[in-house]
C-alpha cells in the first residue's frame, strides 16, 4: 500500500480538514489546524506532504518520527498541528486496513464509557445560572467555565469577587454531586493566580485550567500548584512530552494535550503514560470539530489515568456546526454525560466528503479575537 494523495479543505467555522488517500482505495482523516491560522498550517501540511507521498502509510511511527525530526528547526504550534493532522490520517488508515478501531490498535480498551463535559458562559462569562442548568438537564455532569473577561495584573477586590460569585452560581446550579472546571485562559497574572485559586478552594472545582501563559511557568507554575488543594490544568499550548516535563515536575494534577496541536494521536498517547508516571491525570483539549474529538476518544479509550475529555457541542464559537460533517452524527450523542465506545474501524466516523467539499469551496478567515484593557493596552483573550 502507498500514499497517492494528500488534500486539504478548509471548512466553516473554523477548522482544517485533511484527507490521505491511498492506491488500495482506503483513506484516512485528520484534523491539522491552529485556531485562527488555519491558512498557515495547511501549508505546512502540503510542505510535509512530500515527505508522505509514495510511502507506506502503516508506518506510522516511522512517518511521525520524520515528519516531526525531519527538518532543522522542529515544533511549535504550525508544524506539530501538521504533523498532528497527519497521525490522526494515517492511525484511521491503520484501523480500516486491520478492521479495528484505533483503540484496539492501541492496547483495547480500559473502560466501557468515557466522561465528557460542556463549556458554558462563553468568553465574557455570563448566564452562569440558566446555562449550567441546561447542560444538567441535557444529562451532563461536568461543565467548564471561563473565570472572567480580560483581567488586570492584580485585579481590584470587586473583580476577584465577581469572579468568585459566578463559580459559585455554577456550584449551586450543578450541586455537590456533579463538577465544574474554571478555565483562567492565560488571562491571569502569577500573582492574581495565587490569589483566585485560594479565593476558589470552597467551590471545590474538579481543576483550575492553564491559570497563567505557557511563557511564564517555571518557579511561577509551582507557586500556584502549592498556594491551595485546588488541582492544576494545563497543556493546550504545549505541543510534546518535552514541553510537559516541566509542567509535570511542577505539580500539576491534570494534562490537556490538544489530539490537533500535540503531536496527534501516537503523542497523546506518550504524553499520558508520562504523566501516569507523575500521578497526574490526562484529560485532552477538544474544542474543535469531529476529527479531532474522535481521535482524543480513541486515545481516552485506551488510556488509565484518563480523567474527562472536552468536547465542543453547544461552543459558542461553532454555531451549532460540530457534525455538519459526519455521515453519521450519532455517534456523539452522549448520554448521561458520557460517549459511548465506538466501534467502527479507524477513527469511528465517517466524513460526508461531499459537504466538505462543498464547504472547502466556501472557506473560512476564523481569527482569535484581539481584547483591550480599560487604559488601551493589549489583554489577553
Amino acid at each position: 500500500m502507498k500514499i497517492t494523495g494528500i488534500e486539504t479543505f478548509l471548512v466553516a467555522p473554523r477548522w482544517l480538514f485533511l484527507k490521505v488517500s491511498t492506491d488500495e482505495g482506503i483513506s484516512g482523516w485528520g484534523e491539522p489546524v491552529v485556531e485562527g491560522r488555519a491558512e498557515t498550517v495547511r501549508a505546512a501540511v502540503h510542505e510535509l506532504s512530500e515527505l508522505l507521498i509514495g510511502q507506506d502509510p502503516l508506518r506510522i511511527e516511522d512517518h511521525w518520527q520524520v515528519l516531526r525530526r525531519g527538518g532543522f528547526y522542529r515544533g511549535g504550534p504550525v508544524l506539530s498541528s501538521a504533523l498532528s493532522g497527519f497521525d490522526h490520517a494515517l492511525w484511521d488508515i491503520a484501523g480500516k486496513v486491520r478492521d479495528a478501531p484505533v483503540h484496539e490498535l492501541l492496547g483495547g480498551p480500559v473502560r466501557d464509557r468515557v466522561r465528557v463535559y460542556s463549556w458554558v458562559g462563553g468568553d465574557r462569562p455570563a448566564g452562569i445560572r440558566e446555562a449550567v442548568t441546561a447542560q444538567v438537564e441535557a444529562g451532563f455532569t461536568a461543565v467548564k467555565m471561563n473565570v472572567a473577561g480580560p483581567l488586570p495584573a492584580i485585579a481590584s477586590p470587586a473583580e476577584a469577587d465577581a469572579a468568585v460569585a459566578r463559580a459559585w452560581e455554577a456550584r449551586e446550579a450543578l450541586g455537590p454531586h456533579r463538577d465544574l472546571a474554571i478555565d483562567f485562559h492565560g488571562r491571569v497574572s502569577p500573582a492574581m493566580a495565587r490569589r483566585l485559586v485560594r479565593l476558589l478552594e470552597d467551590v471545590q472545582p474538579m481543576f483550575v485550567e492553564e491559570p497563567i501563559l505557557p511563557e511564564t511557568q517555571g518557579d511561577a507554575l509551582r507557586s500556584i500548584v502549592e498556594a491551595s488543594t485546588v488541582p492544576i490544568a494545563l497543556g493546550e499550548r504545549l505541543f510534546s512530552r518535552w514541553e510537559f516535563k516541566p509542567v509535570l515536575d511542577a505539580g500539576v494534577a491534570v494534562v490537556q494535550p490538544d489530539p490537533s496541536h500535540a503531536g496527534g494521536i501516537s503523542e497523546l498517547r506518550r504524553i499520558g503514560a508520562l504523566a501516569e508516571v507523575y500521578g497526574a491525570s490526562l484529560a485532552p483539549h477538544c474544542p474543535l470539530g469531529p476529527i479531532s474529538l474522535a481521535a482524543s476518544l480513541q486515545v481516552a479509550f485506551a488510556t488509565p489515568n484518563f480523567l474527562i475529555q472536552e468536547q465542543s457541542a453547544g461552543m459558542h464559537y461553532h454555531g451549532g456546526r460540530e457534525h455538519s460533517y459526519l455521515a453519521d452524527p450519532s455517534i456523539f450523542a452522549f448520554r448521561d454525560g458520557y460517549a459511548a465506545r465506538p466501534l467502527g474501524p479507524g477513527l469511528g466516523i465517517e466524513i460526508d466528503e461531499d459537504a466538505v467539499r462543498r464547504a472547502d469551496e466556501i472557506g473560512h478567515a476564523w481569527r482569535s479575537p484581539v481584547w483591550r484593557h480599560d487604559d488601551g493596552g493589549f489583554a489577553e483573550w
